[in-house]
């Protein structure tokens, strides 16, 4: 499986056409010359490399530029037909679409997709497809090609005039334009048996079989090959793993199935499944009729993964929270953190709450994954930084639901507040600092200052979240006056609001000089230690570091 696929432009002038692309594709990301192209998720400084790096990660093209290009561009790398990613280029304003690489990869399904979003043509260039109506190296899911190389001959037989009949169940080639004759000496054989093909036969495997893994110790994926063969059924005739819905925790299977190539499912103790076709260790195989969709049998292992959205901007979201929001069928989230976590597919389900909605937010959560479904959480920043993965876990140690024990949580990590506003100041962290909430909402005011009072009189440098809201209009006032206490009137604040969103802000004042007037709960207030320092930038500004020694 590719993944989500890469378009990449050279300039602005083909900023239009990419998003007219991306609609079509929601998930794909905007790659864009620095410099030349702004507001895009991936800036990037060389062509070339870009190119040859998505490549090589099995990404998706979609070059908005010359076909020449990108055929320069990655002709080093072309070495096997069989092993690439779909690459297209388009023309920059839409008229062209042209795949260049990845036919065995579904390039011209995806040119077809593209240019009927532009409304135009595909040069679509595959012989056997133009004359076929079909590709018969790339069978439709549910069936697997058994040998690529045997398959590239016949396919060249029919092209210099042979004819062909066809054995077996598949549907999908009842719509082709194939040269059909019953007396052909060429066959195409719709078969889940395990044996080589001949010279004058296209072998099609459909994938019709699945193993439920009772019991096992040891190798599963070698145990289900091995039963597969006993069996006298082909390695890829198998449609997907199956297990007990009580193994769902079981790390093994997921490996498992992994090493097969196939889905993983869970099943009800008693499945309702087609007869039992052999037995092998704790493996029993069941044989469809036709082939198998996995999504349609049991429920795959529910998945909960909290993510972390960073500051703002995407270049700054990790790629593991990327691709769990690409994957995800069920987001959830404080309504301005999921739209930031955009654009999404038709298909995904959005569920927006109230800020202060964290434990309705997680049990919700906890309730659609233990049914099956891949769900993410989104919090701004960090996930662990005063946001949702504490109430994730705070919601899974409060429930005896064997359900929810058993779904697959994964925690994110994201750039937090602190660190993004830090980093657009210089260093002020650089050395050993303090975070604190300022809201007494989930904890007492008196702690609040308790902890003020020592972080201040140990010298740390300070970095406060919810600092102040109409809710709460004098607590930052008051917390100013503690660490007072402690800090000189020259002590650096840097003050950061909306960093890494459209219209941040970045100022830098100090401890006299700061009034509570100029903080909203949209601002991180980052108070210095006594060894925080300044000196000029070249554009006027200055940076702020908190040196890494100690005076």
């Amino acid at each position: 499986m590719h993944n989500a696929p890469a378009i990449v432009i050279l300039g602005n002038t083909s900023l239009a056409t990419a998003r007219r692309i991306q609609a079509l594709y929601p998930q794909a990301e905007i790659h864009g010359l620095r410099g030349r192209v702004e507001g895009v998720e991936q800036p990037y400084d060389d062509f070339g490399d870009t190119l040859r790096e998505l490549y090589r990660r099995d990404t998706p093209i979609i070059a908005l530029c010359a076909a020449g290009i990108v055929i320069r561009t990655l002709a080093p790398l072309l070495q096997s037909k069989g092993a690439e990613p779909p690459v297209l280029a388009v023309a920059e304003d839409g008229s062209a679409v042209v795949p260049l690489l990845g036919g065995l990869g579904g390039v011209n399904r995806m040119a077809r997709e593209i240019a009927a979003a532009l409304d135009v043509a595909p040069a679509i260039t595959t012989s056997g497809e133009l004359r076929f109506g079909t590709c018969l190296l790339n069978p439709p899911a549910g069936y697997a090609l058994a040998d690529i190389e045997q398959g590239k001959r016949f396919v060249s037989d029919l092209l210099g005039g042979e004819t062909v009949r066809i054995e077996g169940d598949a549907p999908w080639l009842a719509k082709a334009r194939l040269p059909v004759d019953d007396r052909a000496g060429r066959v195409i054989h719709i078969s889940p048996a395990d044996r080589p093909a001949s010279g004058t036969e296209l072998l099609i495997h459909p994938r019709v079989v699945m193993a439920l893994v009772d019991s096992m110790e040891g190798d599963t994926a070698a145990t289900v090959r091995a039963g597969l063969t006993g069996a006298g059924l082909a390695p890829l005739s198998l449609a997907c793993l199956l297990a007990p819905c009580g193994r769902m925790s079981d790390a093994q299977l997921p490996r498992a199935a992994e090493a097969l190539g196939v889905p993983l499912r869970f099943i009800a103790d008693d499945p309702a499944l087609p007869a039992l076709n052999q037995q092998v260790g704790g493996i029993r195989l069941f044989v469809s009729p036709e082939p198998v969709d996995p999504a349609a049998i049991g429920q795959a292992r529910g998945r909960l993964t909290v993510v972390g959205l960073g500051p703002g901007a995407a270049e700054f979201m990790v790629p593991a929270a990327k691709l769990a929001l690409q994957q995800a069928e069920d987001v959830l989230g404080y309504e301005t953190y999921v739209k930031m976590a955009g654009p999404f597919r038709p298909e995904q389900v959005l569920h927006c709450s109230d800020n202060r909605e964290e434990l309705q937010r997680a049990r919700h959560a906890f309730e659609l994954a233990s049914s099956g479904r891949a769900v993410v959480v989104v919090s701004s920043g960090d996930p662990g930084v005063f946001a949702m993965a504490a109430a994730v876990l705070e919601a899974l140690e409060a429930s005896s639901d064997p359900l929810w024990q058993a779904v697959d949580l994964q925690i994110f990590p994201g750039v937090s507040a602190a660190l993004a506003t830090a980093a657009r100041a210089g260093a002020p962290l650089g050395h050993d600092f303090c975070i604190l909430s300022l809201s007494d909402n989930l904890k007492p005011w008196d702690i609040i200052e308790l902890r003020l009072e020592h972080a201040a009189a140990a010298d740390l440098a300070l970095a406060f979240y919810n600092p102040i809201s109409r809710a709460r209009p004098w607590q930052l006032g008051r917390a100013l006056e503690i660490v007072a206490g402690h800090r000189s009137g020259d002590t650096l604040v840097v003050l950061g609001r909306d960093i890494g969103r459209p219209g941040e802000t970045l100022t830098l004042t100090t401890l006299a000089e700061l009034r509570p007037e100029q903080v909203d709960m949209r601002t991180m207030v980052i108070i210095g230690s006594s060894t925080t320092r300044r000196f000029p930038r070249q554009d006027g500004g200055a940076w702020v570091y908190t040196p890494r020694s100690y005076p």
